[in-house]
């Protein structure tokens, strides 16, 4: 139909120019489709599960998801985190998500912590949201702060006083 309306267009110079714009016009809507291939979602992998017989001694760091069941010491650092029942972590814990159903001893990061009533945690809690279900053991502190995931805790506090204190000197 789009060649039909050019030959439909009056003056014989543009029948001649319609044979080289449908050969344009074809080779623009190929590319599109190439890119709209290549920019399509990958799948999300599964989450790596380490089992109830595995010890690890060591940090542990990944983009992905992590699944303990087993005993864990040192830190671990992932996007989501789900601790089992069984599981213990001596660490510092840093996740985007963190389930805890196990046992930790150590601080723990993130953006969502979940403590499941099941769960055991000896250590400071820094969150952006928290949720505790009764039943849970946690002995420490909490605290809220907007971006818990940065190493420093306290760089995080002083920076809504750096503004601050240009304001103060310009007085």
């Amino acid at each position: 139909m789009f060649s039909k309306s050019k030959i439909n267009e009056p003056g014989p110079k543009t029948s001649e120019n319609t044979t080289p714009a449908p050969a344009e016009t074809a080779t623009k809507t190929t590319a599109p489709s190439m890119d709209f291939k290549s920019s399509a979602p990958k799948a999300k992998p599964p989450a790596s599960v380490l089992s109830s017989d595995l010890h690890i001694t060591g940090n542990i760091k990944t983009t992905g998801d992590i699944q303990v069941e087993g005993t864990i010491e040192g830190d671990i650092r992932a996007h989501l985190l789900t601790v089992g029942e069984g599981a213990t972590i001596r660490g510092e814990v840093t996740a985007d998500d963190v389930v805890i159903n196990g046992r930790i001893i150590g601080r723990v990061r993130g953006l969502k912590v979940r403590l499941t009533s099941t769960a055991r945690v000896e250590g400071d809690i820094i969150h952006k949201t928290i949720a505790i279900e009764s039943g849970a053991h946690f002995e420490g502190s909490v605290q809220r702060q907007d971006d818990p995931l940065s190493p420093g805790g306290k760089g995080a506090a002083t920076k809504p006083a750096a503004p601050a204190a240009p304001a103060d000197a310009g007085q």
